[in-house]
């Protein structure tokens, strides 16, 4: 009995010491189109390097899923290395159709997946989209259907709307709707408020 107890009290002064949750941030970015999808990679990868500048205090771990073409990758499994982060995503292929779907599925396998090896880590889903999907037959609606999936399995979510223009056709909105995610509209994406609405969900 005293043995349990001081393993107990140990663990206890651990989870102290290490302070805040942990966190698996997993950005599920579109990198279809041309020459603005290369811009917004280059800013989601200023991002993630500058977030996991944090990770030595924080233990998080960042990852990032793209969706071009006709399907979604695994770009960066998550980590909480820099120098893994800068090699991996030295090259970051942009353009094609928008499987917006099989991003959204990519990313909450690679969170189910991760969740079975550390089920203490918190996961938020960051989705950075203007909500319309090309690829494939139904592309919207199979869209949608695979947020509801997510939203069922009590991931938390947030979606950054990149569309821009005058005529704005609202669809990032009704997918944050169906994933039950926080919704913020910033039109041309910036490194900045990616890192924003990531440290403001994940403190």
């Amino acid at each position: 009995a005293g043995t349990a107890t001081k393993a107990h009290g140990w663990e206890l002064r651990r989870k102290v010491i290490e302070g805040k949750e942990t966190n698996l941030v997993l950005l599920c970015v579109d990198a279809s189109g041309s020459m603005a999808a290369k811009a917004r990679m280059t800013q989601v990868k200023t991002a993630i390097l500058s977030l996991l500048l944090d990770a030595y205090r924080r233990r998080d771990t960042v990852g990032l899923v793209t969706f071009r073409g006709e399907g979604a990758h695994l770009l960066l499994p998550p980590t909480n290395s820099v120098d893994v982060a800068a090699a991996r995503l030295r090259e970051l292929p942009a353009g094609g159709r928008t499987p917006l779907a099989e991003g959204l599925a990519e990313a909450a396998e690679t969170i189910r997946r991760h969740r079975l090896r550390d089920p203490d880590r918190r996961a938020l889903l960051v989705v950075v989209t203007d909500g319309r999907a090309t690829a494939g037959p139904d592309a919207v609606n199979r869209s949608l259907a695979a947020a509801e999936l997510i939203a069922a399995q009590g991931i938390s979510s947030v979606v950054l709307d990149s569309e821009t223009g005058r005529f704005r056709m609202g669809l990032a909105r009704h997918l944050a709707e169906r994933l039950g995610a926080e919704y913020v509209a910033v039109g041309d994406v910036q490194a900045d408020a990616i890192t924003t609405a990531i440290r403001g969900r994940a403190a």
